[in-house]
């Protein structure tokens, strides 16, 4: 788990160490352990390390195998590496280290661009080829790990982080209006390749590019997900998925566990977590650690869920560490909170992540974490009405659900310079409407699980652990499993109030009193009924020069949403003056 960044000239200069020293320098969080920069003709890389497979000094990065006459710079872990060392040795392949980034290399020379349907787990690499000139770049089939970069005629510049690249220099940070009608209108989800910054372009996940020596780039989706059984599958019983889904789960929290460093779990008392924590057990994993986080009550909305916790704990007598936050130290870390953001993300559980990783990385460098169970088996309350939806109802009824504002109200919160089209709604229609998929919760539960998931959960889950050099692993996305719980049958996923196969499995092995309770989420309502110091922090935010000079909200809806910030709540229980405010907080936090 690491962070790369690296520039690649296609012109006569050499790239700029200067830039790439900066850009790795700037992202020790992500890997405060060991720092590399390796620069050869037109390519300079640059690495920071977290150790969490071989943490010796062999499995250093920038990784140079100079018999294969590759390098390459990797993020995140390959949790089959010792089977496919094992394999690659029968071919004849030799090892100067004991972890997973020297098995791509030799994947990749082994089966060449097959090699990533070898891979099992989270990853972000480049890699160049000394002989040829030749880049290949690559993420994961669900974004686990992310990438962002900057490309033109000249060059093409990478990092782990958005704010990496800005500071490589000559960024060009004006406003993308595509990207702010994403934000203000689907829930702050804004897909690949856009970001916020128009010179920024975030890396699609399940997608390798080929870059030439002279610039030219191609590249292409080695990885689709299909939904509906397969013919063998189609007469299968309720109990018969179960224990598929319960095998497929079962060997996505094994997988894992392959770390040469203790793995704990963040627990929030829900059921997905729960299931891990208790799969865990069975694997002999025992007094493992355990994290949960809540912050201080507003009026009747309870901060916390340490009674659903504290029973996963005990049962399975867990080492568990719970943090409280005050009010007065949620203030404080907001904004360490947000500089530690790629791109703004509102939704308001990223400081509880962001302050619960603080405490695991005292204990822990690597925890399991339950993120992507909703998307993956049917857990969220829109998704009951598209079961029920026609074709035709199929984007309006996503939208009455999901979406913050429709388009008249967008256009009147924003400048009218921003303002040309609804891109958010295009986006689904086209989604929509795209092969394998054919109903329209499969529809709904396919962009959720390769879209939303990946731009809105994963990200925020990846930026918060890693601001404290801490590797979250989501078994959950094991794509294998992800393609298993695309057959199972919509009924089997939405019954119970969503998620019914994994709510089966939980009766087996968890205490039911954490199984039949209201639907949990990771409560901070100090950030959904902005008020006291909360609103004059919002305040100051907005009535700022830069602010002011940068235009990007009408100004009459602003005051609007601060003269009854509680009146004005998005569908998905957010406020949408944290929305507004939160996106203007880190654009002046990070200097755009």
């Amino acid at each position: 788990m690491c962070g790369i960044c690296g520039e690649i000239r296609f012109d006569e200069k050499e790239p700029s160490l200067f830039s790439v020293q900066n850009m790795t320098k700037s992202m020790w969080r992500r890997g405060p352990d060991a720092m590399g920069v390796f620069q050869q003709k037109s390519v300079a890389f640059g690495h920071r390390r977290l150790k969490i497979i071989d943490v010796s000094d062999r499995s250093q990065q920038p990784m140079v195998d100079n018999e294969l006459g590759l390098a390459i710079v990797f993020n995140g872990c390959i949790y089959n590496y010792p089977e496919l060392r094992q394999e690659l040795k029968q071919k004849g392949y030799h090892f100067f280290s004991g972890g997973d980034t020297e098995v791509i290399l030799k994947a990749y020379h082994a089966w060449g661009e097959d090699f990533l349907n070898h891979l099992q787990g989270m990853f972000a690499f480049v890699i160049w080829e000394r002989d040829t000139g030749h880049i290949l770049v690559a993420r994961d089939r669900l974004g686990i790990k992310p990438l962002y970069y900057i490309q033109d005629k000249s060059s093409f510049r990478f990092a782990s982080s958005l704010p990496a690249l800005l500071k490589s220099g000559d960024v060009d940070t004006s406003i993308n209006p595509i990207a702010l009608n994403y934000y203000m209108s689907f829930h702050a989800v804004v897909p690949a390749p856009h970001t916020i910054i128009n010179g920024i372009k975030r890396f699609p996940q399940a997608t390798l590019m080929k870059i030439m020596p002279n610039g030219q780039i191609t590249q292409k989706q080695y990885w689709t997900l299909e939904f509906g059984a397969k013919p063998e599958e189609k007469n299968l019983s309720e109990s018969e998925w179960k224990q598929k889904v319960y095998d497929a789960l079962l060997l996505a929290v094994r997988r894992r566990m392959v770390a040469d460093v203790p793995v704990g779990v963040l627990l929030s008392g829900g059921l997905d977590s729960s299931l891990i924590v208790s799969l865990l057990a069975s694997e002999g994993q025992n007094h493992l650690n355990t994290f949960s986080v809540g912050f201080e009550d507003v009026g009747i909305e309870e901060g916390n869920e340490f009674k659903y916790s504290d029973i996963i704990a005990c049962t399975f007598d867990t080492h568990h560490h719970k943090i409280q936050v005050q009010h007065h130290e949620l203030l404080e870390e907001l904004e360490h909170c947000i500089q530690a953001m790629s791109e703004p993300m509102v939704s308001h559980d990223v400081i509880g992540f962001y302050l619960l990783s603080k405490t695991v990385s005292k204990h822990v460098k690597a925890v399991q974490s339950g993120q992507g169970a909703d998307e993956i088996f049917g857990g969220y309350h829109w998704y009951p009405p598209m079961l029920d939806a026609t074709n035709g109802q199929a984007v309006s009824t996503y939208k009455q659900a999901f979406f913050d504002r429709d388009f008249h109200e967008y256009a009147q919160a924003i400048q009218q310079n921003y303002v040309s089209e609804d891109y958010a709604e295009a986006f689904v229609k086209g989604h929509f409407a795209e092969p394998g998929a054919e109903l329209p919760i499969d529809k709904a539960l396919r962009l959720d699980s390769t879209v939303m998931l990946v731009d809105d959960p994963v990200k925020r889950v990846d930026n918060m652990t890693m601001a404290w050099g801490v590797e979250a692993r989501v078994p959950f996305l094991d794509h294998e499993l992800v393609e298993l719980a695309a057959r199972v049958p919509a009924e089997l996923k939405i019954q119970s109030g969503g998620k019914h196969i994994l709510k089966q499995i939980g009766y087996d092995i968890i205490p039911k009193e954490v199984i039949d309770r209201p639907k949990g989420y990771f409560p901070v309502p100090g950030l959904k009924y902005i008020e006291g110091p909360y609103l004059e922090m919002v305040k100051d935010v907005m009535s700022a020069r830069v602010s002011k000079e940068r235009g990007l909200f009408n100004s009459d809806y602003v005051q609007q949403l601060m003269l009854s910030p509680k009146d004005y709540i998005t569908p998905l229980r957010g406020s949408k003056l944290w929305q507004v405010s939160l996106l203007e907080y880190w654009l002046q936090i990070h200097n755009i």
